[in-house]
């Protein structure tokens, strides 16, 4: 029988095995450490989501707590790794990349151009993102798309423990700096993943669910959504492809282009928000390079163009769930009946 553990077990065990493996793996953050029992049940949620209990006693020196300054943290990381180390450097939220921009975008991204190729920054910034926990205005938005517009940085959404484990692992051992966006709403969520080590590839998507009459492309935790939506669609007498990117930079446009070859249709779902995000930049792609194979205009399902609501029915309202994307394949699908 297959294993199943969590999204924050996967990470979590990911950052052991490759600590395990490379000693120049190190992990930076607030509360990383911690000053509680090796087995996590301190009460204490180390590293913001509880994904680090116990690794600052197994490696001794290389878990180490920050300072509350995003800056200082980000700053010591880029350093660490342009001197040889691979650290792992985790800010709670996303949201707080913000005070620390100038270090990513000016300088890690650009560190191997500015050096014509013999500077390395081998760094990976973990963080939380996403709507759904009721954590309001500054603690929910889904950012990913801007890290996704900074040449030089690899972004990867994983949807799942399976994804989360093996996207990591490749991650620490990428040369570039990498953007590490974990939905939070999907840490207590559990899946099958293997106990050994193992890396999934960037820039190769994952056909999650075959279909011919329709191409769903969906992101992190909308993976799910649009998943639950293809079981329904099914139920209907249509059969969605569901596409899993799982890095928006470098994405894997071949995929998606055959897919949408294939069905002549495409939803494109995204947490972000709906101005200049992921869904308008597939879009633009299959409306560039497959135009001729769409048989519908394309659809999105994205939230509103405002702030993450705190009320609770007005978040339940904001987020993309599986009806809104039912409803957008349907229409796709009865443009041409």
């Amino acid at each position: 029988m297959a294993r199943t553990i969590s999204y924050r077990e996967a990470v979590s065990e990911a950052l052991a095995q490759e600590m395990q493996r490379d000693e120049s793996v190190i992990v930076l953050g607030g509360d990383t450490a911690g000053s509680g029992r090796d087995d996590g049940t301190d009460g204490i949620e180390h590293g913001g989501f509880g994904v680090t209990p116990g690794l600052h006693h197994r490696f001794p020196g290389r878990v180490l707590d920050s300072p509350i300054s995003e800056s200082a943290l980000i700053g010591a990381a880029i350093g660490a790794a342009t001197a040889g180390q691979r650290p792992v450097a985790e800010l709670t939220f996303l949201d707080s990349l913000g005070t620390c921009f100038d270090q990513i975008f000016n300088q890690a991204a650009k560190f191997r151009y500015l050096f014509g190729g013999d500077a390395r920054t081998p760094m990976v910034i973990r963080t939380g993102y996403g709507a759904g926990r009721r954590a309001a205005a500054q603690h929910s938005p889904c950012l990913y798309p801007i890290f996704t517009h900074i040449p030089g940085l690899k972004v990867v959404v994983p949807s799942s423990p399976y994804e989360a484990k093996g996207l990591l692992v490749q991650s620490i051992r990428d040369d570039d700096p990498v953007i590490f966006c974990e939905h939070k709403a999907l840490y207590d969520v559990s899946g099958e993943v293997p106990e050994e080590s193992y890396a999934i590839p960037f820039g190769e998507a994952n056909i999650v669910r075959e279909g011919g009459d329709v191409t769903i492309v969906a992101f992190g935790r909308m993976v799910g959504v649009a998943e639950e939506a293809a079981r329904e669609l099914s139920a209907s007498g249509v059969e969605a492809e569901v596409i899993d990117p799982r890095t928006t930079s470098p994405l894997d446009t071949a995929t998606i282009l055959a897919s949408v070859e294939n069905t002549g249709r495409l939803v494109v779902v995204d947490e972000a928000s709906p101005r200049c995000n992921l869904a308008t930049d597939v879009s633009a792609l299959v409306a560039r390079e497959a135009f001729g194979a769409l048989r519908a205009p394309i659809e999105m399902v994205t939230p509103p163009h405002t702030p993450v609501p705190f009320s609770d029915a007005l978040e339940d309202l904001y987020l993309p769930g599986p009806q809104q994307v039912v409803n957008a394949a349907k229409a796709a699908v009865d443009w041409t009946r």
